[in-house]
Order: C-alpha cells, then structure tokens, then sequence
C-alpha cells in the first residue's frame, strides 16, 4: 500500500462513496470486471460488495478482490468484511 497516497487512502476510509457494483451468487463475471473497469475510467474510486455466500470465509474473499484488482489494471485501497475500495492509479 505504499504507493496510494493519504489522501486516497482517507477518501476510501469515508462514507461518501456509494457501493455501485455488487458481486453475486454467479461470482466474478466477465461483466463484473467490464462493469468495474468502465467505472474506473469515470471515477477513480469505486465501491464494490460481494453478496453473503459468494465466498467462504475472509482469505478467499481477500483472494477475489486481489484477483478483481489484477484483472482490472486498479489496486485494492480497503477491504473490510464484504466490501473493498478499488483505485485506478488516477488522482
């Protein structure tokens, strides 16, 4: 995380950003990853949540934002429980 500046970082911490793309029981999609990268290019934070039961437990949901992240060109910001902060490297 050292390369995500404070100020991104404290962006992600807040409340202001809204959840505008949710994971659900059929998991990662590819429309999920086009969704994310389309949002990405508008924004350069964005919210996401993995619906209850999508994975098992905390190292797998860990595992599916990373992948999200890999898969996206963005880096995982925040994760807590099932939602985690995306950034596109922009501003």
């Amino acid at each position: 995380m050292g390369g995500i500046p404070a100020d991104v970082r404290s962006r992600a911490n807040g409340d202001d950003i809204a959840i505008t793309v949710r994971i659900g029981h059929g998991g990662v999609t590819d429309s999920v990853v086009s969704e994310l990268i389309d949002q990405l290019s508008k924004r350069n934070l964005v919210k996401i949540k993995a619906n209850r039961g999508v994975t098992v437990g905390s190292a797998e949901r860990s595992e599916l934002f990373e992948m999200l992240a890999t898969a996206t060109d963005s880096t995982l910001v925040l994760q807590r429980g099932n939602v985690a902060v995306f950034w596109s490297g922009v501003g």
